[in-house]
């Protein structure tokens, strides 16, 4: 079970619609709100704009079935995860130098190589590396002790799985009754985020302890998954050698699962014609793109 479980969690990774919609006065030249912080719809413009001038990147990622949409939502995507990674350096100590991005992207093949490969212009090409930096920075903070327990359950409909996802969410009888069968269900399963770095960027390792979540892993399926966040723990033992072997992409995927807690404290409030704003796969996704629900632990 713990590996198909892996398996679905790990599939979470929609990207959505076309844009629609308009935003209400509150929003208006805002594309998105990070707490009390905005990000103009200028901003996301002129970075639309950048990338549309590269059309041969733009040819390719239409040719994969990706849109404009699709572009603009990634960019809102960007500043909303940039503005939380600012966050969580402030609090964390974390400090990322100029010298340091230079050395990255030397690293990697210089910046006229990784520009010709990428959508940013220089600008945005060094705070996207940056960022990454400070993922992976944060990860590193966090992974070695990070262990999630949930109590998991199978349903075949998003009916059933919001059923299921209220009962577990308020414990007694009627969550109890989900276990009765093995084959569907399972209590107290262990993630070990250093065995398994994959599972640990998943929307498990950012709930805390009490939240429930509810998803669909592949919409061409019925199965739906939905666990309860038992226990979550940053300061048990792990294997030193595992730790070695994560890779600086999974740190940095890590890194940017461990801001979801930030996002929900903070709240994302998405310019409607830009979509919504998705936890689970911590990303804008079009409105009717959205994969599931969390539902917060209830108060004591």
């Amino acid at each position: 079970m713990r590996k198909q479980v892996g398996r679905v969690v790990t599939a979470v990774a929609v990207v959505g619609a076309v844009i629609s919609g308009c935003g209400g006065p509150i929003q208006a030249g805002t594309a998105v709100f990070v707490g009390d912080h905005a990000v103009p719809i200028e901003r996301v413009q002129t970075e639309l704009d950048t990338v549309l001038a590269k059309k041969d990147l733009v040819a390719q990622f239409e040719a994969q079935g990706g849109s404009t949409a699709d572009i603009a939502r990634s960019i809102v995507t960007r500043a909303v995860k940039h503005d939380l990674l600012t966050r969580a350096a402030a609090e964390r100590g974390i400090v990322v130098t100029d010298e340091q991005v230079d050395a990255f992207i030397a690293e990697n093949g210089g910046a006229d190589a990784l520009l010709d490969g990428s959508m940013y212009d220089l600008p945005r090409l060094r705070e996207r590396v940056r960022d990454d930096l400070i993922a992976a920075q944060l990860a590193q903070q966090e992974v070695a002790g990070l262990v999630v327990t949930a109590d998991l359950v199978a349903a075949t409909s998003r009916a059933d799985a919001d059923a299921a996802a209220a009962a577990l969410q308020t414990g007694g009888p009627e969550a109890d009754a989900l276990f009765a069968d093995p084959n569907t269900s399972r209590r107290g399963e262990t993630f070990v985020a250093a065995n398994v770095p994959e599972n640990a960027a998943t929307v498990l390792f950012g709930l805390p302890a009490g939240a429930v979540v509810s998803f669909q892993p592949n919409p061409q399926q019925s199965t739906w998954i939905v666990a309860k966040v038992v226990d979550r723990r940053t300061d048990a033992p792990s294997d030193p050698a595992a730790v070695g072997n994560i890779s600086q992409s999974q740190l940095i995927a890590i890194g940017e699962r461990l801001l979801q807690p930030t996002a929900d404290q903070v709240g994302i409030r998405v310019n409607p014609r830009y979509g919504v704003w998705d936890p689970i796969q911590m990303q804008i996704v079009g409105e009717d793109q959205q994969v599931g629900t969390v539902l917060p632990p209830l108060a004591s």
